[in-house]
């Protein structure tokens, strides 16, 4: 059933600073590359300048998030919930799901390419990556404006890294009238104006949205030569295979108590294993609450 129509279909993607890569001698991402080829050079591109044993440039900023580890669980061939439709549980337990949250985790504890919760405390990981000392930076099509800003360095986006298979999440706004507006007939004449191929390529233009009106997302007016990030089709790649976490009325608070065990685990506090189960039994009580669509 259609409640609203979409304005944005966007994916989490990787930003990178392009100058830190070539200073390092490290080929660019490539569409393909794997979670082996993206766990090596955040090692490279993690690194300690002056010598004093103190990180000055991380490889990786990331949330560590349930909407974060999400793609890197389906593209390892696990399962986030039990059943896509009506979901009662989370199942990070599961194997796949767990040797997911383990690479995941492993990022921080093992590899050490991202910066720990005292760092990231003190300054997170997205201004660091407009401060030019963190190479690669996961989020979506809504940076874009903010990184424009940028003029100390060249940046670009590539894919997730691939695993046994290759999908992102997907990152999507809509246009929807309440119920409850006193100006229904206004309000259809802005989502019609909106969505239409004038209204989205002002909408484009922004920077933010990747535009669910196909002609325009494979036009100038999102592709936007001349201007960052030079491939953007990267986000037009990813439509095809993004993937949406499970439409369940409480899954806000889902994703905030799973992200606070996954964050325990990343800044090393808990195992994974822990981090896993405590999510599954403290999210338990959101499925039993939800209201499911129709």
């Amino acid at each position: 059933e259609l409640t609203c129509l979409p304005q944005n279909i966007s994916s989490l993607v990787v930003y990178y600073n392009e100058d830190l890569f070539r200073a390092a001698a490290l080929p660019l991402p490539s569409d393909d590359w794997t979670w082996d080829d993206f766990v090596a050079v955040a090692r490279v591109l993690t690194q300690d300048h002056d010598g004093d044993g103190v990180v000055d440039q991380y490889g990786l900023g990331v949330e560590p998030s349930l909407y974060r580890l999400a793609p890197f669980i389906w593209m390892n061939g696990g399962p986030l919930v039990d059943d896509e439709e009506r979901p009662s549980r989370l199942t990070l337990s599961r194997p796949p799901s767990l040797a997911a949250l383990e690479w995941f985790v492993a990022l921080r504890q093992e590899h050490g390419v991202a910066p720990g919760r005292t760092e990231e405390v003190a300054l997170d990981s997205e201004s660091r990556f407009l401060a030019g000392t963190v190479a690669m930076y996961l989020n979506s099509r809504r940076g874009t404006p903010t990184y424009r800003t940028i003029d100390g360095f060249t940046w670009d986006v590539a894919p997730l890294p691939r695993g046994a298979n290759f999908t992102t999440v997907l990152h999507s706004d809509a246009f929807c009238i309440s119920r409850a507006s006193e100006h229904k007939e206004a309000a259809w004449s802005l989502i019609e104006f909106a969505s239409s191929r004038e209204g989205q390529t002002i909408l484009a233009a922004s920077g933010r949205t990747v535009p669910s009106l196909r002609t325009v997302a494979e036009s100038p007016a999102f592709l936007s030569p001349g201007l960052p990030p030079a491939r953007s089709y990267v986000f037009l790649d990813s439509a095809a295979v993004a993937r949406p976490v499970p439409v369940v009325s409480t899954w806000e608070e889902i994703e905030r108590v799973a992200g606070d065990e996954i964050a325990r685990a990343f800044y090393g506090e808990i195992s994974a294993t822990t981090a896993a189960a405590l999510a599954v039994e403290r999210t338990r009580e959101y499925f039993v609450l939800a209201a499911h669509p129709r």
